[in-house]
This record gives C-alpha cells, structure tokens and sequence, in this order.
C-alpha cells in the first residue's frame, strides 16, 4: 500500500528568496531547513509515496516556497497555505491559490488575534468559511478543545464546508487526556464534512513512543467520525526532532488492535486520497 501523509511542514533556509516572517530570527528555525527531499528520506522508506504540505510558520503568509515545491512535484504533492483572515477578500486569495495546488486553508486563533471563545468572530472567516464550501477546500483547523464551540458555531452555519482538525485537536497537549475533551471533538462528527487528522503524537499525552496512552483517544475518534474521515499525519519534521517516522507509522499500523484492515486503509491512504488529491 502507498501512504499518504496528510501534513507535513516544509521550509527553505533561503530567507533571501523567500523572506522569514515578521516576529521570527533565524534562531528560531530549527531545523534550519527541511525541504521535500528531507522529509521523503524519512518517509519513503516506510511506503509514503504522497504528502499534505502544510504552510510553515516561518514563511507566515508568503506561500511561495510552498507553492514553488508543489509546482515541481505536482503528481505527489499537494498543500494547505496560510492567508490573512484580515485582509478585504480572503476568499479571493482561497480561489487563485487553489489554482496552484492548494487544498486547504489552515486557521488558527493566533491568526485571528481572538480569545478562544470568539476566535472566529473576524468577517474574513465568514468569506473563507463560504468560499471552502462553494470550491471544495479544507478549513484545517489547529486548535485545542477550548476551540471547538466556535468552530461548531460556524459549522451549523456552513455545513459545505469541508474543516479538519488537525492533531487530534491538541488534546492531551499538557499531559493529560480529559474525557471531555474527547467528547468535545468526538461530538464535531455530527458535521459530515467535519474529518480528523489522527497524528502528530509526539507531543500528547506521555509523549513516549509507542504512544499507547493515545489508543483510547484515537478508538474514540474513529469510533465517532469512521474511518473514512480520519486521515494518518506525522507532522514532520517535528515528529523526527526527537522520536522517529516509523514510531508515528507503527502507531496505526500496529498499535491500533481495534483498527481493522480496511479502516489502516482509510487512514493511512484513502480518506487523504479522496479528499487532498481527488480532482476539484
């Protein structure tokens, strides 16, 4: 079977051609630079032949680099861009970058400069939420549980709108894996076009590979949404910063008794497949 990874973070250490965004110094990018061939020599050998790019923080809202490695990898790439919720016509943007490879739009409440309860209260969400939903795009979602009434809100609102919460929505990101937060996220499956990215591991919970402490969290997930709306992610290169890619892989592979043939499928290739790389 050919994996897909549904999010990893690619940057370049040519800040000239591709400036660093506001509020970063160099010190701050660690690894210095992870391009597409860095994060495949950790990939491929454990069968992932296609991958999410997920905008980098350090680029902020110049997508370039983004945009220039799916250009040159068309047929393996694909990518969710970072755009400003502020600016007149965030929807417009949404329709000329999905020309170029974009599938997605990742949001966030540092982006929307709001407290967690009103995070999506800017106008711009309203324009993104509706364009999502007229052109097919994700809405990729980082957020904690706090965030998800908000969320809910805008879902009854645009029940279109494909929205994926990324890394199984942070929870157990300080340690420790409530049961309401789970329920929380498990509740957002009453939206059919809501999906979950059942990654990013190394920093929940125990934050210890095999990462068995988060086998409940994820039977609860895909119990709740099916497994065709769960996709695998490794969140490189901060999966391999301290932990490895194959620990990320074994988890579902593996470590997952609960998951059936058909549902490692779904998470480790389908639900990506139908969604990031099907034609728009």
């Amino acid at each position: 079977m050919s994996l897909i990874d549904a999010h990893a973070h690619v940057w370049t250490a040519d800040f000239a051609r591709y400036p660093l965004a506001p509020g970063y110094t160099l010190d701050d990018v660690r690894p210095a630079s992870f391009t597409l061939d860095d994060f495949f020599r950790h990939a491929r050998p454990h069968g992932v032949e296609r991958v999410n790019l997920v905008q980098s923080r350090f680029h902020g809202f110049d997508n370039s680099f983004l945009l220039d490695t799916i250009a040159v990898n068309k047929t393996i790439c694909v990518g969710t861009a970072v755009i400003d919720v502020h600016q007149p016509h965030p929807d417009r943007q949404m329709a000329e970058l999905a020309e170029h490879g974009i599938r997605a739009f990742r949001i966030h409440p540092r982006l929307s400069q709001m407290p967690p309860e009103r995070w999506l209260q800017p106008a711009g969400y309203q324009a993104m939420f509706a364009a999502a939903a007229r052109l097919n795009l994700g809405i990729s979602c980082l957020i904690d549980p706090d965030c998800l009434p908000e969320l809910e809100r805008l879902c009854d609102r645009y029940g279109e709108t494909p929205v994926i919460i990324d890394h199984l929505c942070r929870i157990g990101a300080d340690g420790v894996l409530r049961s309401r937060d789970v329920d929380a996220l498990c509740a957002m499956s009453r939206h059919p076009r809501a999906m979950v990215k059942v990654g990013g591991f190394y920093p929940l919970g125990a934050q210890s590979p095999p990462y068995a402490d988060l086998v409940p969290l994820i039977e609860r997930v895909v119990e709740a949404f099916g497994a065709q709306r769960c996709m695998w992610e490794s969140d490189c290169p901060y999966q391999v910063q301290q932990h490895n890619y194959l620990q990320s892989v074994n988890l579902i592979q593996s470590g997952c008794l609960f998951l059936s043939e058909r549902d490692k499928i779904s998470l480790l290739q389908k639900t990506a497949e139908a969604f990031y790389f099907a034609p728009i």
